[in-house]
């Protein structure tokens, strides 16, 4: 007995919208039948002894230490700005804001 019938062929394309006609209902059972074998072949691979991964190769990210440095005053970093006000950067004003 076939995994899928015509019939359930007929019924998916129904609630796809979609209008298949007699022979393209028999194709598709035809090639369902073959994935689904496909499916049921892949399925009985012994999987038992591989773990679950998500990626077929090993990831391993590559970091360096953390150095903490000096990081830059506000008179530096205000240095080549075109406007600044205070210790802060002043850029024009937008959406009518205050």
């Amino acid at each position: 007995m076939p995994a899928i019938s015509r019939e359930e062929v007929a019924h998916l394309a129904h609630l796809s919208r979609l209008a298949l006609t007699d022979e393209e209902l028999d194709e598709y059972s035809q090639q369902l039948e073959k994935i689904l074998e496909h499916v049921a072949a892949v399925s009985d691979v012994a999987t038992d002894d591989v773990p679950a991964m998500s990626h077929p190769t090993p990831i391993v990210n590559v970091q360096r230490d953390d150095v903490r440095v000096q990081g830059l005053t506000p008179a530096e970093a205000l240095d080549q700005a075109p406007n600044s006000e205070g210790d802060r950067f002043q850029v024009p004003q937008i959406l009518g804001e205050e």
